[in-house]
């Protein structure tokens, strides 16, 4: 695939989503403000909207930051008092005052992901509150980790532009026979300053499903397009 483009994983560090395209036959970096986990050579470390130009990259994997558009956070966003009220009304919650400004400012990265000049994209969250759909859209899917033979529970809930929604392969009971149970990992992390950081860890079972599954829509996408080139060609000879 040295013709190709390599693929941008926005957002990770971790280096899980860009091994797993790598390991299909990309080449795939990843970019965030912190240093790579992984492989140095295959990583951007700044802010990845500094590095969206048209044409570079064949397609890019999103992971903005979403601590405070989880649906799971909501109730950090206003005064607990005031849940009844109309939300124009609700005061800012007073133990996190300037949680509206933390959740904009990642509501407009997300923004600014969604509409760079990359033929296929898929941004990846936590599932998200109200509020923050009436900014990042209605998402296409949520998949688990047990969807891909994992067992645990984690969902991550995709927007996808110019991509087919991933495909489960293993239902919820073929995972608890095989593994005896599924855990929700993130309940079971003790508190800690590495709490947030693991937490947000995405698992690899549905990083390897995005790189097959993406993965082949590509390539096939892309043979397609080359074919009907062809024809063009021919006929206008």
């Amino acid at each position: 695939m040295a013709d190709m483009p390599p693929i941008l994983v926005a957002c990770e560090y971790s280096d899980t989503v860009a091994s797993a395209f790598r390991a299909f036959g990309f080449a795939a970096y990843s970019c965030d403000l912190r240093p790579s986990e992984g492989d140095r050579r295959w990583h951007i470390q700044d802010d990845v909207r500094n590095h969206l130009q048209a044409s570079r990259w064949l397609a890019m994997v999103a992971h903005p930051y979403c601590t405070f558009n989880t649906l799971a956070g909501i109730r950090w966003m206003y005064h607990p008092e005031d849940t009844a009220l109309p939300q124009p009304d609700r005061r800012r919650h007073p133990k996190y005052p300037n949680r509206m400004r933390d959740f904009l400012e990642g509501a407009l990265l997300f923004a600014d992901l969604m509409p760079a000049p990359v033929e296929f994209i898929a941004a990846e969250n936590s599932k998200p509150h109200g509020l923050a759909m009436s900014v990042l859209g209605r998402p296409t899917q949520t998949v688990q980790p047990y969807d891909f033979g994992s067992p645990f529970t984690k969902g991550a809930t995709l927007w996808l532009k110019n991509l087919p929604a991933l495909v489960a392969s293993h239902t919820k009971a073929q995972v608890i026979e095989q593994h005896g149970k599924i855990e929700a990992r993130c309940h079971l992390m003790p508190p800690g300053p590495d709490r947030e950081k693991e937490r947000s860890r995405f698992d690899p079972a549905i990083a390897a499903a995005m790189a097959e599954q993406w993965g082949n829509h590509i390539l096939r996408t892309r043979a397609a397009a080359r074919t009907f080139v062809s024809l063009q060609l021919e006929h206008a000879a």
